[in-house]
């Protein structure tokens, strides 16, 4: 039997997986779907345990893109054998391979991914905003207008921030860190450049006052509910307002003809006007690098059938798998054949934006150390409207340079 670890999110969809490739074996071996805990850093705490405790019950697990250097560096997952490798590479998209990837070297197969683009209410944006500027300046002309006019995106003090501050930072040309550890941070313009387009979105004229505390489903609230104009989020937010209610509308609340919330049925929704275009630019002409996540597949170094789990993670990955992870979890898949499919195009409508957003996506920073460099960069970077970008700059490659030498206390 293996043991197959995931997150408690999407589980039927990860069991069903599990239970389709127990059926492909013909009996020589099965898999059974175990979940983790629901928080990521309650289920990186319970992987590392166990493997640094030698569990041979561990043999596929679902890890975060975030943690594949440090997994790889601590010796408990495996390298992917070179005919392994080479199958999982093909017809999977390149980016979502550079997050299974350390030193050159595949450690985990891409199960999944996520990549944020902007949705936003056509009727109060008839175009939407290239850049953040455009976005910021159409922000401040709805709320002179009396009209809703919130910019929502991640800005508390977690791991969102972080990766808001990651896409700014890779889209104008700069980098936290090397993958052999030069911190980059203050090479350039582009960290202060990123730096001020966040404490603009807190502070200009229309935007929201609780932006500080702001993670995703608060973003995806404030847009069903009408006083968000513009949000940058992930896919889920789309299958979430075209939920519809017990009364059978559709998703959102009630709009006036004018775009304000109603208290009244004016007949018309929030999920009408809703929309989506692709992340904006830092740069007016360059397009996006919009930070990626997902979940990739380990095989446990404490394993006792690392053959079987090889040859199960190609089964549990697969086009029938990522097909039903997207279409019943809303994660988006990480096999380009997917995303050329037309029914599946029918069916996950944002398919070519996200698709787009993947083709020019980011990572964050390949190093064992990122757990540390993401809470000190998190802590400095909230609340986003006291940024003072020049200043800031030093003291987050002083802070990113600490962390990384594992030097210093963790906020």
């Amino acid at each position: 039997m293996l043991n197959f670890y995931t997150p408690a999110d999407n589980a039927s969809g990860y069991a069903a997986a599990a239970k389709a490739c127990t059926a492909a074996a013909n009996g020589r071996y099965s898999v059974v779907q175990q979940s983790l805990p629901k928080g990521a850093d309650d289920q990186r705490l319970q992987l590392a345990r166990r493997l640094v405790a030698g569990d041979p019950a561990v043999d596929l697990v679902g890890i975060d893109v975030t943690w594949t250097a440090e997994f790889a560096k601590a010796g408990w997952i495996e390298k992917f054998p070179a005919d392994v490798a080479a199958k999982i590479e093909q017809g999977t998209l390149p980016a979502t391979l550079e997050t299974a990837t350390y030193e050159d070297t595949l450690y985990a197969a891409p199960l999944n991914t996520n990549t944020q683009i902007l949705w936003y209410r056509k009727d109060l944006s008839p175009t939407p905003p290239a850049t953040w500027d455009e976005m910021i300046a159409a922000s401040e002309k709805l709320a002179q207008q009396g009209l809703p006019s919130y910019i929502e995106t991640q800005a508390a003090q977690y791991e969102g921030i972080v990766v808001w501050f990651n896409t700014l930072l890779a889209s104008g040309g700069g980098q936290v860190v090397s993958e052999n550890g030069e911190v980059l941070i203050d090479k350039g313009d582009a960290a202060r450049k990123a730096l001020s387009i966040m404490q603009r979105t807190a502070t200009a004229p229309g935007a929201d006052p609780s932006l500080s505390v702001a993670k995703e489903n608060d973003g995806r609230l404030a847009m069903e509910a009408g006083t968000a104009a513009f949000q940058v989020n992930y896919p889920f937010v789309n299958a979430s307002i075209n939920t519809a209610p017990p009364d059978g509308g559709g998703g959102g609340t009630f709009i006036d003809q004018q775009g304000k919330p109603s208290a009244t049925d004016t007949g018309r929704r929030v999920v009408d006007v809703f929309a989506w275009a692709p992340y904006p630019a830092v740069d007016a002409g360059t397009p996006a690098k919009v930070t990626i996540g997902g979940l990739n597949i380990g095989i446990s170094t404490t394993s006792r059938y690392k053959d079987f789990a090889f040859e199960a993670v190609q089964c549990l990955r697969n086009e029938d798998a990522q097909r039903n992870n997207a279409l019943e979890g809303g994660v988006p898949p990480t096999l380009e054949s997917l995303y050329a499919d037309p029914e599946f195009q029918a069916k996950y409508p944002a398919w070519e934006a996200i698709k787009n957003s993947l083709d020019g996506a980011s990572v964050r920073p390949k190093t064992p150390a990122y757990q540390s460099i993401s809470i000190v960069l998190s802590d400095l970077l909230n609340p986003p409207a006291q940024i003072d970008p020049d200043a800031l700059v030093p003291q987050l490659a002083d802070q990113v340079s600490r962390a990384e030498k594992s030097e210093g206390l963790v906020p």
